[in-house]
């Protein structure tokens, strides 16, 4: 197999190439290039085809285009499995990457349907008063870059680390240019090959780099950016190129981690929390071999039990075999490469020389000489507080190191030491132990990751990035994030802030700015389709009173007889009162009555209200209208979308005494 890149919409050879070996055998499975593409042309092409097409899509569009990528590859991915041994993952290891991949471009498109607008402005928190009448307010919005992402992925995750990074630049409207670590990169291949066979992307959407990315980080600009995972190595010189920092070129990295996994004070041997945190350090060891940014490297156990952690932990380890991932019954793969065997036996003679290896497992029947097989370690570092070299050396393999506490707050001083992780683990049962963890610990980890029996099996483990939430850390981790839903979309966006009259700013959100002027509706709003509907439409309802034996009825049906509704003295005695009030929920009520259209149409649902706030208290013999005006629309499938609506409530004397955002879906 010659891996080709992907350049300008063509699939080009590599004017020279090496051999890429079969991580458990030795035998060449593909051919990877050694000289860079057309770069310059890859960049153009990205920003004068692909990103404009991009963009003419709106944030539903793209994530449509999302959700047909994801179930294009989910029908086609048992070629990837295939491919997947090669890389030494057993089939368990390639469920991690492969579906873990899908299913995160999967929950991408959901949250941009969900999440985002149907159009191509992304309103970021909530509209700002600027000035006392109203008449001058400011909003943030994110726009797409008008560049390019780079993204430098991992040779560990060849297909995850590739899918990750698309769907939320995608998402965003940036195209992407991807180049896989060159160890793996023919699994990326076949993957990145696959997707563009399916003809849902538009044309400069993606390109691929089989081979070194050439001078590209030098022709990149302000609005491009650079997503990176990898060693801290490799970031530090990236990240120092002179054009890089010249032009502010956006740079995410994820890099070296030394996590720790946390066995809390209260988690002792026969407890729940100390079963199942064997359990995930068992797995964080084994899983992909021991190859993932996420693998607990630093086991952090109160003293008095860690000989029982270690004796357990080595009898899970033995009871995980080590062999060919094709054969049955193997738990444990090989490394992806000779030379990352190398990396990782020297990394773990490193920790041997300070500390004393406790457990060592054994290989099962493989070529040792082929292939990259590697048996899992333990290590035990009795003085962690006075040691530096398990804090700072990573073997990125099956290798871990135990390490004792005394006192409850060691635990967070010790994990500390690693000088910043993707994540920490604590298991525990005790919230005051939880609690210090996370103000002590939080702001040296990305992630914080508390399992106890509480959690179960829903627990979704130690080492998994879900796409819901942040993936990254600080210090040694890189500083960056990736994935956080919508805020890895914010990463290849741009957030301006907006300043102007509210019906500026409501042309511009396409979103009713409260104080734009609005339009009467020429007819009921309720008896209008989805697509009739426009932004501003306004009805505003004759005014209703509200009685004393409306508020006493009221409160007698619901039985909510609080005494500001019933108790005159009582109430005047309330700073917030001049007398009986009426309920809240009574002016919603009559709110509706007075705005809902009852007979049947095209309004489906009222399916929620937001924002729900109250400026005035209503006494009895003063009346309400509503003002209800279409103040958002959002297109959920092709038979009904869901329209917000501006719902405000005032007095006889015209001020404001409620408000709050209707939700109702309505049919096409």
């Amino acid at each position: 197999m010659l891996l080709q890149s992907y350049v300008a919409g063509e699939w080009v050879d590599p004017a020279s190439a090496r051999p890429i070996l079969d991580a458990t055998t030795g035998a060449v499975v593909a051919e990877g290039g050694t000289t860079a593409p057309d770069v310059e042309a890859m960049a153009d092409y990205a920003r004068r085809v692909g990103g404009p097409a991009l963009r003419a899509m709106s944030f539903h569009d793209r994530a449509r285009m999302l959700k047909a990528l994801a179930t294009w590859l989910n029908e086609r991915k048992e070629a990837l499995y295939e491919l997947n041994y090669a890389t030494g993952a057993t089939r368990s290891d390639g469920a991690v990457d492969i579906e873990g991949g899908i299913g995160t471009m999967f929950l991408y498109a959901s949250k941009g349907r969900r999440e985002m607008p149907d159009g191509h402005v992304y309103v970021d928190g909530a509209v700002e008063g600027l000035s006392r009448s109203g008449a001058f307010k400011g909003v943030h919005v994110a726009t797409p870059l008008r560049g390019v992402a780079v993204h430098i992925n991992a040779f560990n995750f060849p297909v995850w680390g590739m899918l990750e990074k698309l769907a939320p630049t995608l998402l965003a409207g940036v195209p992407a240019i991807v180049k896989p670590a060159t160890q793996t990169s023919y699994l990326t291949h076949a993957c990145f090959r696959t997707m563009i066979e399916s003809g849902l992307l538009p044309p400069g959407a993606v390109q691929l780099i089989c081979g070194p990315v050439g001078d590209l980080l030098d022709r990149l600009g302000p609005q491009d950016v650079v997503g990176f995972t990898g060693s801290a190595a490799t970031a530090g010189k990236l990240k120092g190129n002179p054009n890089l920092i010249g032009n502010a070129v956006r740079f995410h990295a994820e890099q070296d981690s030394l996590n720790a996994s946390v066995l809390g004070p209260d988690a002792a041997p026969g407890t729940p929390e100390f079963e199942t945190f064997l359990r995930e350090a068992a797995r964080e060891i084994t899983v992909k071999a021991g190859q993932k940014c996420t693998a607990i490297r630093r086991i952090i156990a109160p003293r008095a039990h860690v000989d029982a952690v270690v004796a357990a932990l080595a009898e899970k380890l033995l009871a995980m075999p080590v062999g060919d991932p094709r054969a049955e019954g193997v738990r444990v793969g090989a490394l992806a490469g000779l030379t990352q065997r190398a990396d990782v036996a020297a990394a773990a003679a490193r920790i041997g020389a300070v500390c004393e290896k406790v457990f060592e497992g054994h290989l099962g029947d493989v070529d040792a000489e082929q292939g990259a097989f590697l048996a899992p370690m333990i290590f035990r570092c009795d003085d962690p507080k006075g040691a530096t070299v398990p804090h700072a050396i990573e073997a990125f393999g099956p290798v871990s190191t135990v390490m004792p506490y005394d006192q409850p707050g060691d635990a967070a001083e010790i994990a500390n030491l690693g000088g910043g992780s993707l994540v920490a683990s604590v298991f525990t049962r005790d919230p005051a132990f939880a609690r210090e963890m996370v103000m002590e610990s939080a702001a040296w980890h990305g992630r914080l990751y508390f399992a106890n029996r509480d959690t179960g099996k829903e627990a979704t483990g130690h080492g998994a990035p879900v796409p819901h939430m942040v993936h990254g850390g600080p210090g040694r981790a890189g500083g960056g994030e990736e994935l956080g839903g919508i805020r890895g979309v914010m990463h290849y966006m741009q957030r301006t802030a907006v300043q102007g009259p509210p019906e500026i700013l409501s042309a511009i959100t396409d979103t009713h700015i409260a104080g734009a002027q609005g339009r009467a509706a020429a007819q009921h709003p309720f008896t209008q389709r989805f697509g009739e509907l426009s932004i501003g439409d306004r009805l505003v309802t004759p005014p209703r009173v509200v009685t004393l034996d409306d508020i006493e009825q009221f409160a007698h049906f619901t039985g909510d007889t609080f005494y500001a509704h019933m108790d005159e003295d009582a109430a005047k005695a309330n700073p917030f009162f001049p007398g009986r009030v009426a309920h809240g929920y009574l002016l919603l009520s009559f709110a509706a009555g007075l705005f809902v259209q009852p007979d049947p149409g095209p309004v489906l649902a009222n399916t929620g209200l937001n924002d729900l706030s109250f400026q005035k208290p209503v006494s009895p013999g003063d009346s309400i209208a509503v003002a209800l005006t279409v103040k958002r629309k959002t297109r959920r499938n092709d038979e009904y979308g869901e329209v917000a609506w501006e719902v405000i409530l005032t007095n006889q004397d015209g001020e404001q005494v409620a408000q709050y955002e209707l939700l109702t879906m309505v049919a096409h």
